[in-house]
């Protein structure tokens, strides 16, 4: 597997306690076996699901687990340029782009969750009021209400400009501001400049107890829905593709279903991802 040194400053570990690169240009390290598979995803490693699956899994295969912190579109490049073994993603064309172009393997419906537009209390822009996201993108737009934009080629910021398209707007202006940061950390700038993002679900159900002046306005439009795959890269050493077969089928497993399914109820009183069963419905061909 290919290791590049920009690596190390590109997926800094913000995440396990690291407030500059990890050494090892890693965000976390799970287990201690012989085995090593390197993943990139985003919120699952982020949320720390992807930690207990890791932990699980390592135990279970003799393996150790790399995890790469970067956003859908960064994770897909890693896995095209082979450095990494796995990449958990949430950006379905792009995904199959992949698979269609040869780079991708083994594409696994792991589980879901969806997409919330939330904003300041008082809800200037309306969108309280809007049936569609696209309508309250209008809205906001319309308003020039400060909106927050990951802007990082994310799964999340694909999915915020295709609604952007389907509204019919180019978002840009001082009131549209660009983070290039992680949904957590995008989540709570919002709330302290008291502005409008689009948040995953999971991380809403994590973070709302530090958002006190942010309220989830919308959610339920079809677009939202988020569906997480798994996909491996082709690799000429088969112990290297074993391995990473391994865990995507680990992935769907009722042990690591389970896990997805009540991941987040004892801490937070309710689940944050659907599991792949439950998430098939929103599997579009």
């Amino acid at each position: 597997m290919k290791r590049i040194a920009a690596l190390l400053i590109l997926l800094a570990g913000l995440a396990n306690g690291c407030s500059t690169p990890c050494p090892t240009g890693h965000a976390a390290e799970y287990g201690s076996g012989s085995r090593e598979l390197a993943l990139a995803t985003g919120s699952p490693g982020e949320l720390g699901l992807l930690k207990v699956l890791a932990e699980r899994f390592a135990v279970k295969s003799d393996a150790k687990l790399l995890w790469y912190k970067a956003g859908s579109g960064r994770s897909l490049e890693l896995l095209r340029t082979e450095n990494v073994d796995v990449a958990m993603v949430h950006a379905p064309q792009a995904e199959k782009n992949a698979v269609q172009q040869g780079w991708a393997v083994k594409r696994t419906l792991v589980g879901s969750n969806e997409f919330y537009i939330v904003g300041p209390s008082d809800d200037p822009a309306g969108v309280r009021s809007t049936v569609t996201a696209a309508q309250a993108y209008r809205k906001i737009a319309e308003h020039r209400a400060k909106f927050f934009s990951r802007a990082d080629n994310s799964g999340a910021h694909k999915r915020e400009m295709n609604i952007w398209r389907r509204a019919g707007i180019e978002p840009e202006g001082s009131w549209y501001i660009k983070t290039h940061d992680f949904m957590m950390a995008t989540l709570l700038r919002a709330d302290a400049q008291r502005g409008y993002f689009m948040t995953d679900s999971s991380t809403w159900i994590a973070g709302k107890r530090n958002t006190p002046h942010l309220r989830l306005l919308f959610k339920g439009d079809p677009i939202l829905v988020n569906v997480y795959h798994a996909l491996c890269r082709p690799v000429d050493d088969p112990a290297g593709a074993e391995l990473a077969e391994e865990f995507t089928g680990f992935l769907v497993s009722e042990e690591a279903q389970q896990i997805i399914r009540t991941y987040g109820v004892k801490q937070y009183g309710q689940p944050l991802y659907r599991d792949a069963q439950d998430s098939r419905q929103f599997e579009r061909e």
